[in-house]
């Protein structure tokens, strides 16, 4: 007799008569018609938080010290294909709305020695040096070693967070929208 497949819900099937309790920060957030949006935006919170954890902890193994998740990642952007960045165009691509962030992270890259800046006419531009360069390469050799090697690295694998992050960036798009329609409100 053939045996009957299940399909992945079936894992994590209710008892009859309960109903699953959402797993949220908020509860209030997930009485209406979305709690899985309310369960998928603490799933985010936890997620960023660990993710910001593990750059600070990743760039202190490489070597430096005292940096925040926004050092961080404008430190990695700055050397994305060795171009030279201006500061208005490290926001945007961050996604980060107050360049005065930013711009706080440029000064403390630069005095720590990992970034030169050029001036053209009034604009400066953003490069790391060989010292910056150094340390982007040591942040990659230790992310190999303690978290992609943690991956399995097959197709279905890949294709999973390919997808995931595709649905990270149209979320995205929608959490934008709703915060220019909260501005209007």
């Amino acid at each position: 007799m053939p045996t009957e497949k299940k399909s992945p819900k079936a894992n994590f099937a209710q008892p009859s008569g309960s109903s699953k309790v959402p797993i949220v920060s908020s509860l209030h957030l997930a009485s209406g018609r979305s709690k899985e949006l309310s369960e998928f935006e603490f799933g985010m919170i936890i997620a960023s938080n660990a993710f910001n954890r593990w750059m600070i902890r990743c760039i202190s193994a490489a070597g430096m010290k005292d940096m925040t998740a926004t050092d961080v990642l404008v430190l990695h952007h700055i050397n994305h294909r060795a171009r030279e960045k201006k500061l208005a165009d490290i926001a945007f691509i961050l996604n980060i709305e107050d360049t005065h962030v930013v711009n706080y992270s440029l000064k403390k890259l630069h005095s720590l020695g990992l970034v030169s800046t050029e001036r053209r006419g009034k604009e400066v531009l953003y490069s790391t040096n060989e010292a910056g360069q150094d340390i982007c390469k040591r942040y990659y050799e230790i992310r190999e070693q303690l978290l992609v090697s943690s991956l399995t690295g097959d197709d279905t694998e890949s294709y999973e967070l390919e997808e995931l992050a595709r649905f990270l960036r149209v979320l995205s798009g929608l959490y934008e929208q709703a915060a220019r329609s909260a501005t209007s409100m």
